[in-house]
């Protein structure tokens, strides 16, 4: 039995097609944000399906085709994390897709015609780096607990203690501020199905636009 490196939930060995609209997510903790979304948007007619790391994109997209279910799906979203790099992100989503011998967008956004059609979104967005976690803290930047999750870090570094590397500071504030939460234990993606990101909050009305438009 496999484990998401990014968040240690299970990972169904098969990934199963039970829907003609799929939007692939990187982890399970992703996979469950986005379920979030989509009750939120009131759309049940998309199957969101973490992988378990980006790493693994080209092998599930080919496990995912021969499903015998596989001739029924219409439209493919691609969520993926830019990091560091969002133009290096892009090109690997492009280069497991192009492995898969699916469809491959010119460019993020843009719907490549299949079948099936194909669309890329990199997250917070292609000229940013970053992750989901960055616009989920975005979205809160009003809540209360925020200024306490900044002055937590602010006082690290005075302090002189070594505390999260520059790539990994959006990880580790998110971990900060949901401890400010009635169960300070849930990770990103179930923590959204609480209602402890405000889902509606218009930081994610690029996201909201690329779900409804898979």
């Amino acid at each position: 039995m496999a484990t998401c490196p990014e968040c240690n939930a299970v990972i169904e060995e098969k990934l199963v097609v039970r829907k003609e609209r799929l939007l692939i997510a990187e982890g399970k903790d992703d996979e469950q944000f986005f379920n979030a979304m989509l009750r939120q948007l009131g759309l049940d007619e998309i199957q969101v399906l973490g992988i378990g790391g980006k790493t693994r994109l080209e092998g599930q997209l080919k496990a995912l085709k021969l499903d015998p279910a596989w001739r029924q799906v219409s439209s493919i979203g691609i969520v993926r994390d830019a990091d560091d790099d969002p133009d290096a992100a892009f090109r690997s989503v492009c280069s497991a897709l192009k492995g898969a011998k699916l469809p491959v967008p010119s460019k993020a956004l843009a719907p490549m015609v299949g079948p099936p059609t194909v669309q890329v979104m990199i997250i917070p967005s292609l000229r940013k780096e970053g992750a989901l976690e960055d616009l989920c803290l975005e979205s809160s930047a009003d809540d209360p607990a925020m200024p306490c999750v900044e002055q937590y870090f602010e006082c690290l570094a005075e302090r002189g203690a070594p505390g999260p590397k520059e790539r990994s500071l959006s990880k580790a504030k998110t971990r900060v501020f949901l401890t400010s939460k009635e169960d300070p234990t849930l990770p990103l993606g179930i923590a959204a199905q609480k209602g402890y990101w405000p889902l509606d909050s218009s930081v994610f009305d690029e996201v909201r636009r690329f779900i409804a438009s898979i």
